[in-house]
């Protein structure tokens, strides 16, 4: 049985996913509508659950890094490399292959009319 049929109050409306739905260009039947109604609140229902956790202790993470001793006992981090300077003279190539180019860029069709 649907959500909407137990009597839960749905935290999204049918005209919220319609407007989503058109901000992203996507022509939905009233049955994908109401399908998407029910995966959005879902989702919706899930974050408010996770909103009740205590994280008061928890230590925020930057990043997470594989550490590794090296051979002289240093630690090392094999996923991370030295950031290194290296030519890339593609462009003019990529271009010339480009059905419609004009100096460094491509001329493609317009897609957003709105």
């Amino acid at each position: 049985m649907p959500r909407a049929a137990q009597g839960n109050k749905m935290k999204i409306s049918r005209e919220g996913v319609v407007k989503v739905a058109e901000l992203a260009h996507l022509g939905l039947s009233p049955d994908e509508i109401d399908t998407y109604r029910e995966q959005l609140d879902a989702i919706l229902t899930y974050v408010d659950k996770l909103k009740e956790l205590d994280i008061t202790n928890v230590e925020p993470m930057a990043q997470v890094l594989h550490t590794t001793k090296s051979a002289d006992g240093t630690e090392r981090h094999p996923e991370l490399r030295q950031d290194t300077l290296a030519p890339c003279d593609v462009a003019g190539s990529v271009l010339a292959q480009a059905p419609d180019a004009e100096a460094a860029f491509f001329r493609v069709p317009r897609v957003i009319d709105r």
